[in-house]
């Protein structure tokens, strides 16, 4: 089984890469360890490489359970008009707690890589926190 590429390029998503368009160059390059070659130290060479197991735990879990949390935010926002109704209280905290959810999960992808998170998940060159 090999990911799709379609899921490689959420994966990058996920994990807070931007876009490449169609170039030759590999912007998901970032130097964790200065003893290792670069190459083997991108997310594409990595996602190329990973065992059946981890291969399996990347589609079956991060990606299934991102892209519910990335819905679940979307469907969120059919609850933002209302602030009480009957009994019923709404979460005013919802949409950004379900952010949150979202990005911790977005974490525990680079981590499962081993790859620092990109740029998307940075907030002024920090890591976006759950």
């Amino acid at each position: 089984m090999t990911l799709s590429a379609q899921q490689i390029v959420d994966v990058r998503r996920y994990c807070g890469f931007s876009v490449s368009g169609n170039t030759t160059s590999q912007p998901y390059r970032e130097p964790v360890y200065s003893d290792v070659t670069l190459a083997s130290l991108s997310l594409d060479y990595r996602l190329a490489n990973l065992s059946a197991e981890e291969e399996n735990t990347v589609i079956a879990y991060y990606l299934a359970n991102l892209y519910l949390r990335e819905a679940e935010i979307q469907g969120a926002s059919a609850n933002l008009d209302t602030d009480q109704a009957a009994v019923w209280y709404h979460n005013k905290q919802e949409v950004s707690d379900r952010m949150g959810l979202f990005n911790q999960l977005r974490l525990d992808l680079c981590n499962f890589l081993g790859f620092e998170p990109g740029r998307g998940l940075r907030s002024q060159n920090r890591l976006v926190r759950a």
